[in-house]
């Protein structure tokens, strides 16, 4: 996410840093460049002012001037004013009420608005232990109800069950009374949306917010549509009231717009993301690590609670033992690859890495990516279990059988091969150490800040 803007902001940076010394003038260049960045990256443009005078008004004054290092001054108050931006604070959703507490989820047709729903019953139950029921209000749309039924099913959170003729507010009422019986926590109540904003889906949102009295009403916008998700959180406010707001399809926003203009134009805070596709792909939204992430200082927290979360824990410290022995052979890279693909692929965990802009080329240039990692999976898949042991043992003819199996080729083969050989002369020069981990697995990646990975986490062909 925020791809373009990271590379933008990390050009004006860049020259920045290599001046010695800052003159006013030089800041106001850099401003200059920061507005035009901002305002490609679809920021509402008064947004863009108000951010560029209240960076300008800190870093004309004698704290950047009489910097010893003025371009690292700016950055650190660009930094501040990006987390003031995004909302200051994580603003995580409010289940202080007395039980069961309602959620009205809101938003246009195509937002992703039903899957969010299930994730969001999925994010409740399984990080905060609440029984949740689900309901669709969604009688105009076909299947709509069957859609979050069928959601459900895969997210294990129960749905009301469905009655043909039943009208939106008669739903959420049934649903709140079956809650109250139930024992429920939490009730998920999914709306039905338009392909644009009119007064008969507003009269329904405030029908059913009269008579569901939601504790939470939150609207669910496409991060990817820049400011008419803007536009559209802002009439849901004045005319339905909402509390949060989840940004879909965070993943795909390069630009990042609806996120930085949102807040502001609103008043309320951008409470969860969406990542990806899976169910458990929603996180909770804070401004100082996507702030970083902007500015290409990674979101290492994020990664460590990823990856505690993800890797599990007896194969990562079964592969660490075998690491410090020098014993790591293929069937340890595999599950290396496969640990990777749970963290949400390379290029997700690459994102949350401070610096990581300055190695895009370097992984460009090794052909690095998630179709490459399948690719290896493959050719691992498809060797023996003592070849996988004794990689030594694949020579040319095994190739052309392994490449035949995996729907690869002997050079990709060769490739990986070597790779392996790489990281396991690196093994053994830290066994020599002492079993020490060098920053980043061992691929002393340029920029990264001395992160470590888990062992082996390091993507064949990005080490030495």
């Amino acid at each position: 996410m925020f791809e373009t803007l990271t590379e933008r902001l990390g050009d004006v940076f860049d020259r920045l840093k290599r001046r010695g010394a800052l003159s006013e003038d030089d800041v106001a260049v850099a401003m200059r460049e920061i507005r035009v960045v901002l305002l490609e990256a679809d920021v509402a443009l008064p947004i863009v002012r108000d951010f560029i005078a209240a960076v300008e008004e800190r870093a004309v004054g004698q704290e950047v001037v009489k910097s010893v290092t003025p371009g690292q001054m700016i950055i650190k108050i660009v930094h501040d004013q990006l987390i003031e931006m995004l909302g200051g604070a994580a603003v995580e959703i409010d289940l202080n009420a007395p039980a069961p507490v309602a959620i009205l989820v809101v938003g246009l047709q195509g937002s992703g608005k039903t899957t969010t729903t299930a994730k969001i019953g999925h994010h409740l139950a399984e990080k905060q232990k609440k029984r949740v029921l689900m309901a669709s209000l969604d009688v105009r749309r076909p299947a709509a109800q069957e859609q979050l039924r069928v959601l459900g099913d895969q997210a294990l959170i129960p749905t009301l069950d469905i009655r043909t003729g039943e009208m939106p507010v008669g739903i959420a009422r049934r649903a709140m009374d079956q809650a109250r019986r139930e024992g429920y926590d939490v009730v998920l109540l999914d709306t039905a949306g338009r392909l644009a904003i009119d007064d008969a889906l507003m009269n329904e949102a405030t029908a059913i917010r009269d008579t569901a009295k939601p504790h939470e009403t939150l609207l669910v916008a496409d991060a990817m549509t820049g400011q008419d998700a803007v536009n559209t959180a802002q009439v849901f406010n004045e005319r339905v009231g909402i509390s949060g707001i989840v940004l879909t399809r965070m993943d795909g926003d390069a630009r990042g717009g609806a996120a930085l203009s949102i807040r502001a134009v609103t008043g309320q805070p951008i409470k969860l993301i969406g990542t990806g596709e899976k169910m458990e792909e929603i996180e909770p939204f804070h401004p100082e690590r996507v702030a970083g992430r902007i500015l290409g200082m990674g979101d290492v927290v994020s990664l460590v609670e990823r990856a505690s979360e993800l890797v599990e824990e007896e194969k990562a410290e079964k592969i660490a033992r075998k690491i410090q022995k020098g014993e790591f052979d293929l069937e340890d890279l595999l599950d290396q690859l496969r640990q990777l693909k749970k963290m949400g692929g390379i290029g997700s965990v690459m994102s949350m890495l401070p610096g990581i802009g300055k190695v895009k080329k370097q992984m460009a240039a090794a052909d690095m990516d998630d179709n490459r990692i399948m690719r290896q999976e493959a050719i691992i898949l498809s060797m023996t279990p003592e070849e996988r042991q004794r990689p030594t043992l694949v020579k040319a003819s095994r190739k052309k059988r392994i490449a035949a199996g995996s729907g690869t080729s002997v050079q990709e083969i060769n490739k990986l091969l070597k790779q392996y050989q790489q990281m396991h002369t690196m093994m053994k020069k830290m066994k020599k150490m002492g079993g020490k981990m060098p920053p980043m697995g061992g691929g002393g990646m340029p920029g990264a800040g001395g992160v470590g990975l888990p062992p082996g986490m390091l993507p064949p062909g990005m080490g030495r």
